[in-house]
Formats: structure tokens, C-alpha cells, sequence
């Protein structure tokens, strides 16, 4: 693991989401350059003094080279570090499982896009929410057509742990996160709007072809935006919603959607993950339980009834990359259920949405087609 140091929220949901199915075994890190930060986390994990570094350089030429090398390495810094560190990873023969946003530039996602294909190693990123049992089960239904053509979707991602400045008063994740240097273009919107934005992408199987955002700092002297305004335009007919905020008092970690066809509609809310409502066109609606179909059963681990949420799903996408490598180690075909794991094209996709939502906004909240999203 690269990152992930004593205090970080990301570094200790990676960890317990590798640990979850026992797919894998932490063996080398490089938590922090600050040694004693370091050394403790290596003390909290347990791992052999001489294989907790202090430089990820270091681990990275210190690692390659034994017989019990890692397979992959895990990403887990502040957005502006992934595409050197992650390219490093590649570059060295490890696969890599990095945390989103990709990349702040896209001229760093489309290279690292570059790298992985020239190295040959798998790469998945890490938006977790697409790996929830029922998000997987809308997937398939819409894919199926019981949802008809596509018309609407509507995805909102609201939390209130910003709507004051924490950033100021000690709060370290926040400090980077609204840090353009450190976080990129987009605040709330990379940081959560991208999940928003990925969903409905992931759900729908389609990407926007033209967007237009407002974004707003509604927090006094903030450098990045703390609350998203989007709509969608997609080449299907289909249209879209987003909203994405950070300073919305009430609300914790308030994702939903809606999708609405020409025969049927689906919703489902995070901080309710196990059920998702059907409704078909005349129909009272319908309140589908997790395992309600085999690709639900195959995303989850316990009978129905025993709640799955964000650590598992979080897992879910560990334990699929995992059969991915392991696939490739026995040169077989992997599990197609495995598949589904965010890869370096949706890290690309996640970039050029928030460079081109910010494009937009500082145009005065304007439509961009597109092929200007990254221009």
C-alpha cells in the first residue's frame, strides 16, 4: 500500500476490504514519509519492521526484486499523487488497485490509460458503489429491457461534513480535499459527484454526451466547490440529473437514484442498500430484496435479510480483482461477474466529466458538447 497512514479514512476501508473474503495479505508499505507515522501503522498491521518504508521509490525497487513480491499495490494518496505513483506501480510489473478520482489532469489519465496497456497489468479503480448487490441487480434489468428505452435518470449524492470550514480547523482530509493543488479542478465535485456520475454510468451503460454544470463554494474563502448542479444530455434520448453537495446539513451520506423508462422505473438509496424499488408502468411498486436474482447472489456474501453496505461492497470490488489476477496467474477466463470491477477507462471518463462540469460552470453554466470537455 502506497499511503493510507495512520488517521486515514480511505487507507483503513482498503485495508478491510482486502482482509474481508481473504483473498489477500498485506505485506509492504509505504503509509507516510513521516517515520513515526510510518512505523506505526506497520505496528498496527503488523508487518516485518524491514518491509514498512519510508519512500514508495524505495518499496517500489525493494519489493520487485524478492521472491515473495506483492502482486498488486494498492493507491490510497491525495488525488494529485495517483498518476506517478500509480504509473510507477505499473511501470515495475505490479498490478494496481487505485482510490478515485484517477487523475487531476487529463493529460495524466489518458497517459497512465497509455501505461497500462503497455505494461500488461490490471488496474481497477475504486467507485466502490457500483459494486452493491442491488445496484448490480439494476444493471442487469436494464440490460435485460424490463425498464424499456431509457428516459430519465437522476443520481444525488448529498453529505453535510463541509458545510463549515473544516478545512481550517484542524481537519486534515479536509484540508487536502478542498486544495485545488492537491485535489484537482473539482471539490465536491470529485470527490462525490464523480461516484454520482460513475453510477449513472455504470447502471445505464451509457456515457453523456454533452453536460451543463453549476458549481458552487457556498463556504466563505473555500478555493473548490462544495455543492454540484448538472444536467445530462445523452445521444439515446435519455436525460440526466446530478446534484452533489457537501454542505447539505441533514444529510450524512445521502446517495440515490432514480431511472425512469418508457415501461417501468427503479430507485434505491444507499443508506438503504439491501432493497430497490420496481415499478412497472401501472403497477404498484415493488420492493426487490437483496438476492432477489443470481447476479444480487453473486455480489453478495450473506442471506438475505443480513444488511451489506459500504466495507462490503468495497470488498466486493478487492475480491473481484482478485479473481482477475488469479485468472491470469492460471491463464484461464475470468468469472464474468469479476468484470464488473471500475477500470483506467472509467478513471478517463471520471476526469474528463469534471474537467468538462468545471468548463462549464466558469462559462457561466453553458452546454458543452463532448468533445470540449478536455479541450
Amino acid at each position: 500500500m502506497i499511503g493510507g497512514g495512520p488517521g486515514s479514512f480511505i487507507g483503513s476501508v482498503h485495508r478491510m476490504a482486502a482482509r474481508l473474503d481473504d483473498q489477500y495479505e498485506l505485506v509492504c508499505g509505504a503509509f507516510s514519509p513521516d517515520e513515526t507515522r510510518a512505523r506505526e501503522m506497520g505496528r498496527q498491521t503488523f508487518l516485518d519492521p524491514a518491509r514498512v518504508h519510508l519512500d514508495w521509490h524505495e518499496m517500489l525497487r525493494g519489493e520487485a526484486d524478492r521472491g515473495d513480491r506483492p502482486d498488486v499495490i494498492a493507491v490510497v494518496t491525495p488525488n494529485h499523487l495517483h498518476h506517478e505513483q500509480a504509473k510507477a506501480c505499473l511501470e515495475a510489473g505490479f498490478h494496481v488497485i487505485c482510490d478515485k478520482p484517477m487523475t487531476t489532469t487529463w493529460a495524466d489519465a489518458d497517459d497512465l490509460a497509455r501505461t497500462v496497456v503497455r505494461s500488461g497489468r490490471l488496474f481497477a479503480l475504486t467507485h466502490n458503489y457500483s459494486a452493491y448487490p442491488q445496484i448490480r441487480l439494476a444493471r442487469a434489468m436494464i440490460e435485460a429491457g424490463e425498464l424499456g428505452a431509457l428516459r430519465l435518470v437522476e443520481i444525488e449524492y448529498a453529505q453535510e461534513w463541509a458545510a463549515t470550514a473544516v478545512e481550517t480547523a484542524g481537519n486534515r482530509r479536509a484540508e487536502w480535499k478542498t486544495d485545488p493543488a492537491r485535489a484537482g479542478a473539482g471539490g465536491a465535485l470529485g470527490d462525490i459527484g464523480t461516484h454520482a456520475y460513475q453510477l449513472a454510468c455504470f447502471v445505464t451503460g451509457q456515457t453523456a454526451d454533452s453536460l451543463l454544470a453549476d458549481l458552487t463554494s457556498f463556504v466563505p474563502g473555500r478555493r473548490l466547490d462544495d455543492n454540484v448542479h448538472l444536467l445530462l444530455r445523452y445521444d439515446s434520448g435519455l436525460r440526466g440529473m446530478v446534484w452533489a453537495s457537501q454542505v447539505a446539513i441533514g444529510s450524512k451520506n445521502g446517495l440515490r437514484f432514480r431511472l425512469i423508462g418508457n415501461k417501468g422505473s427503479l430507485a434505491w438509496k444507499q443508506e438503504q442498500p439491501n432493497q430497490l424499488s420496481f415499478t412497472k408502468l401501472g403497477e404498484p411498486p415493488r420492493r426487490l430484496e437483496r438476492q432477489a436474482a443470481s447476479i444480487a447472489a453473486a455480489a453478495s456474501r450473506l442471506p438475505a435479510g443480513h444488511p451489506e453496505g459500504f466495507i462490503e461492497a468495497f470488498g466486493r470490488l478487492y475480491a473481484d480483482f482478485a479473481e482477475q489476477i488469479r485468472a491470469r496467474l492460471e491463464q484461464r477466463p475470468a468469472k464474468p461477474e469479476a468484470l464488473l470491477v471500475p477500470t483506467v477507462e472509467d478513471g478517463c471518463e471520471g476526469v474528463r466529466f469534471v474537467l468538462g462540469a468545471v468548463k462549464s460552470s466558469r462559462q457561466g453554466g453553458v452546454w458543452l458538447a463532448r468533445g470540449d470537455w478536455t479541450g
